[in-house]
């Protein structure tokens, strides 16, 4: 019998999450989904997400409201 524990998901997979959907992810929705304030969102998308991770972000803005996605690279 083996005993497997799954992780929770951390507050970057959160992140992940809400940018690789196809309608990604505004600042406000990454903000109410880790409790993060705004800062430290753009921060952990620089830092961990694009740099360690690998991930291409990229943004646009819709009716005044910037959304960012995020893909792997090719």
């Amino acid at each position: 019998m083996t005993n497997v524990t799954a992780k929770p998901p951390t507050k970057l997979d959160k992140l992940e999450k809400l940018l690789i959907r196809n309608n990604g992810a505004s600042v406000e929705e990454m903000m109410k989904a880790t409790g993060w304030q705004q800062h430290s969102v753009r921060g952990a998308m620089a830092g961990a997400l694009k740099k360690k991770r690998g991930l291409v972000i990229t943004s646009e803005k819709h009716d005044g409201v910037r959304r960012y996605n995020a893909s792997a690279p090719a």
